[in-house]
């Protein structure tokens, strides 16, 4: 129980939690520039025993509305910190962070969750699934903490994003009875319950067989396609490939930031109308 209440707590400061943040989040400050993601001169270094260890280094970086970007690079050079500097989850060292027009840093805990909630939706590489929730109730729990829609819609909601995510039958399981796929599959349901216009994620198909993480990426790049954002943190070089753009870090620093040609995804007919729909609250 005490491991369930904490996983909670985590899912409520990463979803959002009903808070008297509405305006902040209405509001903006239309920082710096027009792009969605803005970071200026970011560092970021951690405290190990009497040292500072730096993790990241002068990072500036910019990502625009609508851009699909993996991050690469070797483990332990700053890739998940980067993405933690993004989502207000950790507060760089130095250097400002942006997003969606919001400058995070100073920003309390309160007012980041809420804004989080309503802007990002982070997926995890290994699920984080609430085990005593069957799928639909994980789904639903992120629009519970942000209060933005009425109960009744919120289960509606939840239902259709599974089913979009193909796990209308396995709605009413609980995590541990389905696999590790189709966790992965309730989990971006449930980063889009909000409908954030950011989705984060930290090397999502790490832990899915070939199949499966192909699947999930003709998903990511659907979602892309309707007009979503995405970051997605990976160390699979096939799939890095099929990105428009990537920013390789290393040693803490942006060491290449490059476009490539690849094809344009195109969602199976079968999928086009449920995606059309996922901002239909």
């Amino acid at each position: 129980m005490c491991q369930y209440l904490h996983l909670k707590d985590i899912i409520a400061t990463v979803f959002g939690k009903k808070a008297a943040a509405t305006a902040l989040i209405s509001a903006g400050n239309n920082g710096v520039s027009g792009a969605l993601i803005h970071l200026d001169s970011v560092s970021k270094s951690f405290k190990v025993g009497a040292a500072m260890v730096p993790v990241l280094n002068q990072i500036s970086l910019q990502v625009q509305r609508g851009e699909f970007v993996a991050v690469v690079g070797p483990s332990g050079n700053g890739k998940s910190t980067l993405l933690n500097m993004v989502t207000g989850i950790d507060a760089p060292s130095s250097g400002t962070v942006h997003v969606g027009g919001h400058c995070l840093n100073g920003m309390s805990e309160n007012d980041l969750a809420a804004w989080r909630g309503a802007t990002v939706g982070i997926i995890f590489q290994f699920f984080q699934m609430l085990p005593a929730l069957t799928l639909l109730q994980n789904v639903v729990l992120p629009m519970d903490f942000s209060a933005a829609l009425p109960a009744r819609q919120r289960r509606e909601r939840a239902a259709h994003l599974l089913a979009l995510v193909g796990l209308a039958d396995q709605a009413h399981k609980l995590p541990n009875m389905v696999s590790g796929g189709q966790q992965q599959r309730a989990a971006i349901a449930r980063a889009l319950a909000n409908d954030p216009p950011l989705l984060l994620a930290d090397e999502p198909t790490g832990n899915l067989d070939s199949k499966t993480a192909a699947e999930i990426f003709e998903l990511f790049c659907a979602l892309v396609e309707q007009g979503k954002t995405m970051v997605m943190v990976t160390h699979d070089k096939e799939l890095a490939r099929r990105i428009p753009r990537v920013v390789e870090i290393v040693n803490g620093q942006v060491s290449g930031d490059w476009a490539q040609p690849v094809e344009r995804y195109a969602a199976p007919p079968a999928l086009q109308p449920a995606l059309s729909s996922v901002s239909a609250h």
